[in-house]
C-alpha cells in the first residue's frame, strides 16, 4: 500500500558563503548601504559547504529525520546535500535543462516530499527527491550514499526506511551512514568445499545477521536445491546436497562450484560460490601423472598406489598404504614427492630407426609396491601404434631404481628426420607410473633427409649416419651398413637447373643453382663456382647443404657464354648441362610517349636484349612502373603510376644491379582530361549505341573505356562473365588482346565495357555497353587510364537509363517464314513497341537485301521506311529472297523475307487471245465452284462428327447433372420444411451472453470464469475484495494504467500466447461497459503494431493472434457484428448448416473411421461402395417420453433412417427429428436414452451397439445396426431413460465430447485384442493374424478393389458439390455484399486500416487488402464459418465439420491476391472450387472497393454504435469475476507492472503504482490500519 509522508516537506534555512559588502564601504552611512543592517557587528559563521559554480537556488526537505539541502547553479547543475551535523556533503549531482542554462530561485518540493520541481529559462524538471528503486542491489544502494535510502535486508530491495517493514530492528535497513555499513556477505566457509560423493553439512560465518521471529527461518539455496538454515548467532549450518541433486561437472573440470545463497522466503540474503570436488576426476584429468594431480590439488585428496585409485577421506581403504594430500600436516607420506614416479630416460636418449636398443628409465619411491610382485612394462605412443614392452625392475639403494625395457627394433612410419616418441612405465595390470615430466625416446632416421651423400655427411656425428652403397646406395646408420659399402667421398655435384640463364655484363646478379651433392657445408662451396669462366660468390645465407647455391656473378665481356662450374675439392667438378649468357640490354623507344598525369598509362619499353636476368623492373621518374609480365626480349610493357604535377619524366629499367636508361625520349605526364559532355543519355539494354563524349585532353588516353557495372543473378554470372584478374596474362610476339566485354568483379558485380575510340583531343565516340537480361545496372563511368568519371558527372548530373529492347512484328502476317509481298512504290510500315525509347531515326538501319531502306518515321510503335525501287540480291547466298532486317545499335531483328511483285506490261493484246483468255477463265471458275462445293460437303462431315463427340462430353456431365438436380430438388424440399419450421420455432441462435464466452474464451467449455467466493466463512474477505475489484475496475479506464499494463505483461518472457488471449478476452469483458474506451486502446496499439511490422515485413501484419491487440480486435469484431449476424449473415449460414447436415445423413456414415458417402472433404470420402436402404421409422412422441413435447395420447412422428445406421446414429436422427424445434443445449444426452423396438402389445426389444448377439469375427467385432435386427421399414419404436450406466464404447466417448458428433473411433477399445468396425474395417490387419483358404475369393476382390481408379468416387465429391453450391453461394453472398448499409465497425476499421498505410507510407495496394483480409474475414468471418457453434446452438457433427473446413478454405484462397494455380497435383478439395475462385475473388475485390467509395464513418456515428452496444453485456458478477481472473496475471508479474509505472514520469504524477499498491492490499486481504 501507498503510506502518505509523515511529515510535510519544510523550508530550512541554509547558511552558505555569500559575497556581503562591509559597512566600512560605504562612509556616508548605514541608510545609503544597498541592504539595511541592523547592527555594526557582522553575523559570521563557518560554510558547511563550498561549491565550485555560484549558487542561484536553495531549498531543503526535512525527511525521514533528515535535512536534505537542494542546491541549484548558474551552469544547469542540481547538487543534493546531506546535511549531517556541522557538515554539508554533496552525494548527487545531475544536469538539469540545457547546460549553462541557470537554474531558477523557484525550486518547489511537491507536497508529499517525493518530488522537486526545477525550473530553468526553457523548461521544467519533475525531479525525484530519492530514487532508492533504481539501484538494483545492496552495493549500489549503499554507494550512492543517498541518506534516504538504505538496503532493507529482507525484502531484497534499496528503499526508503518507512518502505522496510522492519527497519527499526537491528541490520534490517543498513544506511550508508552507519558506522560499519555494510552489505550481509558470507565472511567464512566450513569447510570451504566438500566431496560430491557425500552428504555433510557446511557452516557459513555471516556477520550482522538479522534476526527472525519464531516462525520464520532462513534456508540455503545450493543452486536449485534447498536446505533449511539452523541458525546460531552468525554462524548459519546447512546440509549439502546429496549427489544425484548436484549438477555433473562441466567437461574437463573436476569439481562443480555452484551458488550458496542464504535466503529469506525468496530473497537472497547473502551470497558466495561452494563447491563439490570429485577426487576420481582429478586422476582422470592428468593421465600422466595421476598421483601427482591427485596429492596436490586443491582438494583433499589422497592416492592409494597399490590400487591406483585417488580419494577423500582420510587414508585408503583395507589398510592399504596412503600418500596423502599435501595439505595434510602430520603425517610424513605425504604430496607429490612421495609418489612413485619415473624421473628420466637412463639411456639411450637417441635410438635408431632398424637397430636393436634396450631403453632404461630411472624410478623412485617404489617403496610402496615391495613385498608385492607385479610385472612392468614399458609402453611407446609410436604414429599409428601403442607397442608394450616387458620390462624388469633393478632395485638400487635409497628409493631409486631402474626399468630396463626389453631390447627391440623399431620401424616407424617416419616423415621427418628425428620422432620424439612418448614413453611410460606401468605396473600390474595399467597401473601408470608418474612422469615427472613428458618423456620422449627420439627415434632418427638417416635416410630421411639426407637424399644424397653430402647431406648424409653433414648430418650430426653423434647419429652415425653413413653413406652407404649397399643395394641402393642411401644413408643409413652405421651398423647397418657393410663396412665395404661405406663410401667415404662423395660423387661429382650434379647441377639440374640454372635461374636465369642470362645476365648484364656488369656482373651482380644473382644466380641461382639447384641440384645435388652441392657440398656439406657452405665452406665446401666458398670458392668453388664459375659462370662462364668467370668465379661467381656464393652467399652463406641463401645456401642450402648439397641442394643451392646461389651465388652473384662477376662482370664479363657482352657476349660471354659458357656452363656452370661446381668444383668441390678432392672431387671432379660438376657441369651444367645449360650455359649461361651475358648480354648488354639496350632501350631504343617508348610508345606511348605521353599519358594523363593520374597514372594507368599502359606504355610499351621498345629495346634488345631486354629479357635479361631474372629481376627486372620499370621506374618512369621516380615512381615505379609496373611490369605486366611476361617480360620479352623485345619489349617491356607496364602501366605508369600517379605522378604529382605535369611533365617530362625519364624512363630507366634496371636488370638486377645494373640500370639502362632512355634519355633520349622521356615520357611526358599530361593534365588529366576533363569531360565536359555526354550525349544522348539513353539506349536499348542490347547497347550498341554511339555516345559522344566531349572534353579535353582526350586523345592522351591510350584506351578509353565506357563502362557499366550491373547487379546480377546467378544465371546471368555464369552465362558470359568471367573473373575479375588485374593483371591478365600475355604472349610475347601476338597482338594485344582486346578487352572482355563483360568481367565479374570481387563484390559480386558484372562490369561491361566497351572500348571507345579518340576522334580528337575534344571529342570521343563510344558505344553503349550491352547489358544481359536479368541484371540492373548500379553504375556508368568513363575509365580513361585512371580517371573514373561517372556518366552524370559528366552530363550534367544525368544519368545513363537503360530502356528494354525494341520489339518488333513479323511483316508478313502468316509468320516470320512467310514472305512478304510489296509492290513497288509502297513504304512499308513495320509495328512494334518502344521504338524510339532509346535510339533515334537518324541511327536506325534497316536492310532488304544488300540494300537499305530508308527510315522516314520513328514512333514509340510503327517504323516507316521506304524500300529501294528494284529488288535487291539477298545478302546471304543460301536464301533466295532478300531478308528484311532492323538494325538498331547492336539490336538486330529479321522480319522475314520480301518478295517483290512485278508491275503488269502495258502491251498490244490480240482479240483471238483475248476470248481464249476468257473461255479459259470460265472453264477455270467452274472448276474452283466444284472444288468449293466438294470442300464445304467434307467440313459440314467433320463438323458432324465434332458435334457428336461434343454430344458424348455432354452426356457425361450431365450424368452428374442430372444427380445433383435430384438431390438439389430433394434438399430444397427439405429446405422448405425447414423454413415452415424456422417461422415457429425461430434460429436457434445463442443468447448474446452465451456467444461473448465462447467466443472470448474459446475451449473453455461452458464456464470460462470461475464464480466468486460465496462460503460463508468467505464473507470478511469478500467485502474488501470487491472493492479492490472496483477499484481496479476504475484504474483500467487510466489509459496510461492499461496501455502500461499489456507492454510490460506482453514483455514477460513466461507470458504465453494462451495468456495473452486470455488476458485480452478479460480486459474485453471488463471493458464492455465503456466500448468506446476499449475501441481508442485497440486504435493506439494498432499503431504500435503497424509501427513494428512495417520496418519488418508489413504483409505479417495481423496475420496470427500473437499479441493481445489482435485478440482484442478478435473480440472487438464480435460484439460489433453480432446483430450482423443474428439479421443478415446468419439465416443463409444455419440454411448452410442443416443443408450440410441433410446430405450427409442420406448416405452412410462408419461409425468407427469417420468417413462418410456424402463429404466434400476428400480425407473423409468413403471409398467403398456399401448397400444401404432408407428407412422410415415412426417414433413414439407422448407422456413419459424425455423432454418430449407433451400429449394427451401418444403420437407418431416419422424419421429417416438407413438400415445401415448404428443404433447411437438412429438415436441422434430420431431426436434431431423429435427435438428440430428445440435448441441442442435443451435436449436430453442421445446416451441418457435406449431405442426400444415395439411390435405388437408385448414385443418390447431395447437395442444398442453391442449386446450378446453382435457379431465378432477374427478378433473384429461389428457394430449392431438396424439390418443387424432386421427391423422393417415403417417400424415403431420408442426412446425410454437409460436404466443402467454401463453401454457401448461410443457412450463413454460420447460422454466426454458432448458437443461432437457421437461416434467411437477407430481404437482397440475391447479386451483381449477386439477390434470394432462398422461399414469398413480399418486398413491396419491385426498381428498374427492367419490367412484361411476359405479367404482367397475375399483378397481378390480387395485385390481388385484397390486396382479401381480413386477418381471414380470423386463423382460423390462433384456431386456433393453441385448440390450445395447454392447456400455457399448465398453464404459468401450475404457475408461479402454491400447491398445491405455495411457494419459501421468494418467501414471504421478499413478507414482506420487506410490512415496507418497513408502514415507509414505504404502504397502497395496488396500489402493493404492483406491488412483487411488478415483483419475482418480471416479473423472474423473464416472463424464463423469453420465453428457455427459459436453463434447457434447446435450440434456439429465430425462430418459436417471436415465438410465447413473445404468450404472455409475455399473462403481463404478467395481473399488472397496471389493468382489462384491449380494443376493435376493439386489437393482434390482445392479442385472442387477451382472454377468458382475466380469468382469470389472479385467479390472480395468489389466489397474493398464498394467500401472503400463509402461515405467514411464518423467518429460521432462510431461512438453512437459502441455505447449502444456497450450495454448488452453489463452482468456485474461476471464483470468482477474477469477483473479477479485479471488481477492474477497482475499479480504473477506484480514487480515488474510496479516497476514500469514508478519508471514513468506521468505515471509518478498520477500515483498508478500506488493505486495499484492500494487494490493489492484490498484483494488479498492485507489491509491494515494505518
Amino acid at each position: 500500500m501507498c503510506l502518505p509522508p509523515c511529515h510535510a516537506a519544510q523550508e530550512t534555512p541554509l547558511l552558505l558563503p555569500f559575497v556581503v559588502d562591509s559597512p566600512e564601504s560605504y562612509p556616508c552611512g548605514d541608510e545609503h548601504t544597498p541592504s539595511p543592517i541592523a547592527g555594526r557587528q557582522p553575523l559570521e559563521a563557518e560554510p558547511l559547504l563550498q561549491l565550485g559554480q555560484p549558487v542561484s537556488a536553495v531549498t531543503a526537505l526535512q525527511a525521514d529525520g533528515h535535512t536534505i539541502a537542494f542546491l541549484g547553479d548558474t551552469q544547469g547543475q542540481l547538487h543534493k546535500v546531506f546535511l549531517n551535523g556541522s557538515q554539508g556533503q554533496v552525494y548527487h549531482s545531475q544536469q538539469v535543462g540545457p547546460p549553462g542554462s541557470a537554474i531558477s530561485p523557484d525550486l518547489l518540493v511537491d507536497s508529499s516530499g517525493s518530488h522537486l520541481y526545477v525550473l530553468t529559462a526553457q523548461q521544467v524538471d519533475r525531479v525525484s527527491v530519492a530514487a532508492c528503486p533504481q539501484f538494483p542491489d545492496c552495493t549500489s544502494c549503499l554507494q550512492a550514499r543517498d541518506p534516504l535510502c538504505g538496503w532493507c535486508t529482507l525484502q531484497g530491495r534499496c528503499t526508503r526506511k518507512g518502505q522496510c517493514g522492519r527497519a527499526s530492528q537491528p541490520n534490517q535497513w543498513l544506511w550508508s551512514y552507519e558506522e560499519d555499513s555494510h552489505c550481509l556477505h558470507v565472511q567464512s566457509l566450513l569447510p570451504a568445499h566438500h566431496p560430491r560423493q557425500e552428504q555433510g553439512q557446511v557452516t557459513l560465518s555471516v556477520p550482522r545477521l538479522p534476526t527472525l521471529t519464531m516462525d520464520e527461518y532462513f534456508h540455503c539455496a545450493f543452486g536449485d536445491y534447498d536446505s533449511l538454515a539452523h541458525v546460531e548467532g552468525p554462524h548459519v549450518a546447512c546440509v549439502t546436497p546429496p549427489q544425484d541433486q548436484l549438477p555433473l561437472n562441466p567437461p574437463g573440470t573436476d569439481h562443480v562450484t555452484l551458488p550458496l545463497a542464504l535466503m529469506f522466503e525468496d530473497v537472497a540474503v547473502a551470497v558466495t560460490n561452494f563447491s563439490f570436488y570429485d577426487c576420481s576426476a582429478v586422476q582422470a584429468l592428468e593421465v600422466a601423472a595421476p598421483c601427482r594431480a591427485c596429492v596436490s590439488s586443491l582438494w583433499r585428496c589422497h592416492w592409494c598406489p597399490q590400487s591406483s585409485r585417488c580419494v577423500h577421506g582420510e587414508h585408503c581403504p583395507e589398510g592399504e598404504r596412503t600418500i596423502y594430500s599435501a595439505q595434510e600436516v602430520d603425517v610424513q607420506v605425504r604430496g607429490p614427492g612421495a609418489c612413485p614416479w619415473v624421473e628420466g630416460l637412463a639411456g639411450p636418449l637417441l635410438v635408431p630407426v632398424g637397430w636393436e636398443s634396450r631403453l632404461a628409465l630411472r624410478v623412485w619411491n617404489l617403496q610402496h609396491f615391495r613385498g608385492l610382485p607385479a610385472s612392468y612394462h614399458c609402453w611407446l605412443e609410436l604414429p599409428g601404434e601403442l607397442q608394450r614392452l616387458p620390462a624388469s625392475l633393478e632395485e638400487m639403494p635409497g628409493d631409486a631404481g631402474l626399468i630396463y625395457c626389453q631390447a627391440q627394433q623399431f620401424h616407424p612410419s617416419m616423415a621427418q628426420r628425428e620422432l620424439p616418441v612418448p614413453i611410460y612405465v606401468t605396473r600390474g595390470e595399467g597401473q601408470r607410473l608418474d612422469n615427472a615430466r613428458t618423456l620422449h625416446v627420439t627415434l632418427y632416421d638417416c635416410a630421411v633427409g639426407h637424399p644424397d651423400c653430402s647431406h648424409c655427411q653433414a648430418a650430426n656425428g653423434s647419429l652415425g649416419c653413413l653413406w652407404c652403397s649397399h643395394g641402393q646406395p642411401t644413408c643409413r646408420y652405421g651398423p647397418l651398413c657393410p663396412p665395404e659399402a661405406v663410401e667415404l667421398l662423395c660423387p661429382t655435384p650434379s647441377i639440374d637447373m640454372i635461374e636465369p640463364l642470362t645476365g648484364p655484363p656488369e656482373g651482380g646478379l644473382a644466380l641461382t643453382i639447384l641440384g645435388s651433392n652441392l657440398g656439406r657445408d657452405f665452406a665446401d662451396v666458398r670458392d668453388a663456382v664459375s659462370v662462364a669462366g668467370r668465379p661467381c660468390s656464393p652467399n652463406p645465407s641463401l645456401y642450402r647443404t648439397s641442394a643451392r647455391i646461389v651465388c652473384v656473378t662477376s662482370p664479363a665481356p657482352d657476349g660471354t657464354v659458357g656452363p656452370i662450374q661446381v668444383a668441390i675439392k678432392s672431387r671432379p667438378p660438376g657441369i651444367s648441362t645449360q650455359h649461361f649468357t651475358y648480354q648488354d640490354p639496350v632501350l631504343l623507344s617508348l610508345n606511348p610517349q605521353w599519358g594523363p598525369q593520374a597514372g594507368g598509362t599502359q606504355l610499351t619499353i621498345h629495346g634488345q636484349h631486354l629479357q635479361t636476368g631474372g629481376n627486372v623492373s620499370a621506374f618512369v621518374g621516380g615512381q615505379p612502373c609496373p611490369i605486366q609480365e611476361p617480360v620479352c626480349p623485345e619489349a617491356i610493357v607496364c602501366h605508369t603510376a600517379p605522378q604529382a604535377s605535369p611533365g617530362e619524366a625519364v624512363v630507366r629499367v634496371v636488370f638486377g644491379h645494373a640500370q639502362r636508361t632512355l634519355l633520349t625520349s622521356p615520357f611526358r605526364y599530361t593534365a588529366n582530361p576533363q569531360l565536359l559532355g555526354a550525349e544522348p543519355s539513353v539506349s536499348f539494354r542490347g547497347g550498341g549505341r554511339l555516345i559522344r563524349v566531349r572534353g579535353t585532353g582526350l586523345n592522351v588516353v591510350q584506351q578509353p573505356l565506357l563502362s557499366v557495372w550491373l547487379e546480377t543473378v546467378a544465371e546471368v554470372q555464369a552465362a558470359g562473365a568471367q573473373p575479375w584478374d588485374l593483371t591478365p596474362r600475355r604472349s610475347c610476339g601476338a597482338s594485344a588482346a582486346a578487352p572482355q566485354a563483360c568481367i565479374q568483379l570481387e563484390g559480386g558485380l558484372l562490369q561491361c565495357s566497351t572500348v571507345c575510340s579518340a576522334n580528337s583531343s575534344s571529342l570521343l565516340l563510344c558505344w553503349s555497353p550491352a547489358v544481359p537480361d536479368g541484371a540492373h545496372p548500379r553504375r556508368v563511368f568513363f575509365t580513361l587510364d585512371n580517371v573514373h568519371v561517372d556518366f552524370a558527372s559528366a552530363n550534367g548530373g544525368q544519368d545513363f537509363v537503360y530502356q528494354p529492347n525494341p520489339r518488333l512484328a513479323p511483316l508478313s502476317r502468316e509468320g516470320p517464314t512467310r514472305p512478304y509481298r510489296l509492290k513497288p512504290g509502297n513504304v512499308l510500315d513495320v509495328e512494334g513497341e518502344g521504338l524510339n525509347l532509346g535510339i533515334s531515326k537518324e541511327e536506325v538501319r534497316v536492310y532488304i537485301g544488300d540494300s537499305e531502306c530508308l527510315v522516314k518515321t520513328l514512333t514509340l510503335t510503327h517504323l516507316y521506311c521506304e524500300p529501294p525501287p528494284r529488288a535487291p540480291q539477298p545478302a546471304n547466298s543460301s536464301s533466295t529472297l532478300p531478308q528484311f532486317v532492323v538494325q538498331m545499335g547492336n539490336v538486330r531483328l529479321a522480319l522475314g523475307p520480301v518478295r517483290y511483285e512485278a508491275e503488269p506490261a502495258l502491251s498490244a493484246f490480240p482479240v483471238e487471245a483475248q476470248v481464249g483468255l476468257g473461255v479459259g477463265a470460265a472453264v477455270l471458275t467452274a472448276a474452283v465452284l466444284l472444288l468449293t462445293l466438294m470442300y464445304r460437303h467434307k467440313s459440314k462431315q467433320a463438323l458432324r462428327d465434332y458435334q457428336k463427340v461434343l454430344v458424348q462430353l455432354e452426356n457425361l456431365e450431365i450424368g452428374v447433372g442430372d444427380q445433383c438436380r435430384k438431390e438439389f430438388t430433394d434438399l430444397m424440399t427439405e429446405m422448405t420444411d425447414l423454413s415452415s419450421d424456422l417461422e415457429a420455432s425461430g434460429i436457434p441462435f445463442l443468447d448474446y451472453r452465451t456467444y461473448a464466452e465462447r467466443v472470448f474464451f474459446p475451449g473453455h467449455g461452458g464456464c470460462p470464469l470461475q464464480p466468486m467466493l460465496e462460503g460463508p466463512g468467505e464473507e470478511s474477505h469478500r467485502a474488501p475484495m470487491r472493492q479492490g475489484l472496483t477499484q481496479l475496475s476504475n484504474l483500467l479506464n487510466s489509459k496510461l494504467f492499461l496501455l502500461t499494463l499489456i507492454h510490460t505483461l506482453e514483455e514477460q518472457p513466461s507470458f504465453s500466447q494462451r495468456d495473452r488471449c486470455h488476458v485480452a478476452s478479460l480486459l474485453s469483458l471488463a471493458l464492455h461497459s465503456k466500448l468506446e474506451y476499449l475501441t481508442d486502446i485497440m486504435r493506439t496499439l494498432l499503431g504500435d503494431l503497424a509501427t513494428h511490422y512495417v520496418h519488418k515485413n508489413p504483409k505479417l501484419m495481423l496475420r496470427r493472434t500473437e499479441t493481445m491487440v489482435e485478440k482484442l480486435l478478435t473480440n472487438w469484431l464480435s460484439i460489433c457484428l453480432y446483430a450482423f449476424l443474428r439479421e443478415v449473415a446468419g439465416e443463409p449460414l444455419y440454411m448452410l448448416l442443416r443443408a450440410i447436415q441433410y446430405q450427409v445423413d442420406k448416405g452412410p456414415v462408419d461409425a468407427v473411421t469417420g468417413k462418410a458417402k456424402r463429404t466434400l472433404n476428400n480425407s473423409r470420402l468413403l471409398r467403398e461402395d456399401v448397400e444401404f436402404r432408407p428407412l422410415t421409422l415412426m417414433v413414439l412422441v407422448g407422456p413419459g417420453a424425455s423432454g418430449a413435447p407433451g400429449g394427451s395420447t401418444a403420437q407418431r412422428v416419422p424419421a429417416r433412417v438407413l438400415d445401415t445406421d448404428t443404433i447411437t446414429q438412429v438415436k441422434e436422427k430420431v431426436l434431431d427429428q423429435v427435438y428440430k424445434g428445440t435448441p441442442f443445449s435443451q435436449r436430453p444426452s442421445v446416451h441418457a436414452l435406449d431405442l426400444e423396438w415395439r411390435s405388437g402389445l408385448a414385443g418390447h426389444l431395447t437395442l444398442s451397439d453391442e449386446d450378446l448377439t453382435s457379431v465378432t469375427q477374427n478378433h473384429w467385432k461389428r457394430l449392431n445396426t438396424l439390418q443387424h435386427y432386421k427391423v422393417p421399414d415403417g417400424a415403431t419404436v420408442g426412446l425410454i431413460p437409460q436404466l443402467h450406466n454401463g453401454g457401448a464404447v461410443s457412450q463413454s466417448l460420447a460422454q466426454s465430447c458432448p458437443s461432437r458428433e457421437n461416434i467411437p473411433m477407430a481404437e482397440d477399445g475391447e479386451e483381449g485384442g477386439v477390434r470394432l468396425w462398422h461399414l469398413v474395417k480399418a486398413t491396419e490387419e491385426p498381428e498374427g493374424a492367419k490367412v484361411r483358404r476359405g479367404s482367397l475369393r475375399e483378397r481378390e476382390r480387395e485385390r481388385a478393389r484397390a486396382k479401381a481408379i480413386p477418381e471414380i468416387y470423386l463423382t460423390r465429391l462433384l456431386s456433393m458439390k453441385g448440390t450445395l453450391q447454392k447456400f455457399v453461394d448465398d453464404t459468401f453472398q450475404a457475408i461479402l455484399s454491400v447491398n445491405r448499409p455495411v457494419p459501421i465497425a468494418v467501414k471504421y476499421l478499413f478507414d482506420f486500416l487506410d490512415e496507418l498505410a497513408e502514415k507509414h507510407g505504404i502504397e502497395d495496394p496488396e500489402t493493404l487488402h492483406i491488412w483487411k483480409t488478415n483483419s475482418l474475414l480471416l479473423r472474423f468471418w473464416v472463424n464463423t464459418l469453420k465453428n457455427p457453434q459459436l453463434i447457434f446452438d447446435v450440434r456439429v457433427s465430425d462430418n459436417v465439420d471436415a465438410i465447413l473446413a473445404v468450404i472455409a478454405q475455399t473462403f481463404i484462397d478467395s481473399c488472397t491476391v496471389s493468382e489462384h494455380k491449380v494443376g493435376r497435383d493439386s489437393p482434390v478439395n482445392k479442385l472442387l472450387y477451382a472454377r468458382e475462385i475466380p469468382r469470389y475473388k472479385q467479390m472480395v475485390e468489389r466489397y474493398y472497393s464498394d467500401i472503400r467509395q463509402s461515405s467514411p464513418a464518423s467518429y460521432q456515428e462510431m461512438n453512437s454504435a459502441l455505447a449502444e452496444l456497450s450495454g448488452n453485456y453489463a452482468s456485474a458478477p461476471h464483470c468482477l469475476e474477469a477483473l479477479r481472473e485479471l488481477y492474477k496475471h497482475i499479480h504473477r508479474y506484480y514487480d515488474q507492472i510496479i516497476s514500469a509505472l514508478e519508471g514513468d514520469p506521468v505515471g509518478q504524477k498520477t500515483q498508478l503504482a500506488c493505486r495499484l499498491q492500494q487494490i493489492a492490499a484490498l484483494v488479498e486481504n492485507k489491509v491494515t490500519d494505518l
